[in-house]
């Protein structure tokens, strides 16, 4: 974690951080965090459960498992699937998202906040429950080539909230975790930061409700997009 100088100046969006940078890379979560995606990844797993004759999730129990890769998500969403029908639950929940996927989009401010930080020369990271493929294909489809300066996904690494993502992540720039910061709509998302010894900070506008957040020590917990910006260029 954060040193509790650093955790102390960052408690608040307005606390005015204007020194050296705070935090060297700085680590999101796609789906839901940049990308506006939750509602339809939601109505993809229920739709696939439908498909193979599971018992459908609700709404809740189908966006909890947003942020973990996606066999792990759909076992815990469909438990009494059984094992040999996975590559087609799979299948079907694949089918159900490309169909939709042109009706997702960035959220609101994100791009602009990229470059804003971008410009203050923070790393910026991707480290997502989606697969490489499927990262890849929502990286063209938003014209954000080049403003990542790395990517890991869950098929290439470990599902949240297992800290392999961040660990392998301040290893490739020589970042101390103290100094990588995750953000992160999921309490996957901040357990992981947990369990690499990063600092996070948590958004309330994606899958999961920020009741739980507190538990997982984030630094903050943005409303929105433009809450988040600010206070990453206050504090980050």
């Amino acid at each position: 974690m954060s040193s509790p100088s650093q955790a102390d100046a960052a408690a608040q969006p307005g606390s005015g951080h204007t020194g050296a940078r705070v935090f060297d890379l700085i680590a999101f979560d796609w789906d839901g965090t940049l990308f506006d995606s939750t509602a339809i990844i939601t109505r993809s797993i229920q739709a696939a459960v439908r498909d193979v004759g599971g018992t459908v999730p609700t709404d809740q129990v189908a966006s909890y498992v947003i942020g973990m890769g996606l066999m792990q998500a759909l076992a815990h969403a469909a438990p009494d699937v059984p094992k040999e029908k996975y590559p087609e639950l799979g299948a079907r929940y694949r089918h159900h998202y490309t169909a939709r996927q042109d009706e997702i989009s960035l959220f609101e401010g994100v791009l602009p906040m990229l470059a804003e930080l971008k410009q203050r020369s923070h790393h910026l990271a991707v480290a997502t429950g989606k697969s490489r493929a499927g990262l890849d294909a929502a990286l063209r489809d938003v014209s954000l080539q080049g403003v990542f300066d790395s990517t890991r996904t869950a098929d290439e690494t470990a599902g949240k909230p297992h800290p392999r993502m961040l660990f392998e992540l301040a290893q490739e720039f020589g970042v101390d975790p103290a100094r990588v910061l995750m953000v992160g709509d999921t309490t996957h998302d901040l357990q992981m930061a947990l369990n690499a010894g990063c600092p996070s900070v948590g958004v309330g506008y994606g899958a999961h409700a920020t009741e739980g957040f507190a538990a997982l020590q984030p630094l903050y917990v943005a409303r929105s997009v433009a809450d988040l910006r600010a206070w990453l260029l206050s504090n980050g």
